[in-house]
């Protein structure tokens, strides 16, 4: 039972490099026949000629493996940003006010750190006087 599964495996593995192969061909396809056909075709054409190229990559990918793991996490990713609780306005303005007054209350004692720092070494060196 174990050599059948390891078969299907196998199988199931080389089917998933075929589909993203070609999925990649595709897209590649898509994009040499957006430029070569510059000449012949307007860009409205071009463009839905790429986009066709895009959808069939895309539904080539999604039936890989490795494209439904990925489509799971998408859908996953928008379920969880669904959750998130986003500040009010107001909110938001305090908190950028906050910071606002903390980044210049460390600047001036920054300031006065490297003021008392400069008079200390003028000081001992006796330059600046």
């Amino acid at each position: 039972m174990d050599v059948h599964t390891s078969e299907q495996k196998a199988v199931s593995a080389h089917k998933d490099t075929a589909l993203l192969g070609l999925s990649a061909a595709a897209l590649v396809g898509g994009m040499f026949a957006f430029y070569y056909f510059d000449p012949q075709f307007n860009a409205l054409i071009r463009t839905l000629i790429l986009l066709a190229s895009l959808g069939l990559s895309l539904t080539l990918a999604y039936q890989a493996e490795l494209g439904k793991s990925l489509w799971g996490y998408v859908v996953g990713s928008r379920i969880e940003l669904r959750k998130i609780v986003w500040p009010s306005r107001q909110e938001s303005v305090q908190a950028t006010l906050m910071i606002a007054v903390v980044v210049l209350v460390m600047a001036l004692l920054l300031w006065g750190l490297d003021s008392l720092l400069l008079w200390g070494v003028e000081a001992l060196t006796g330059r600046g006087a």
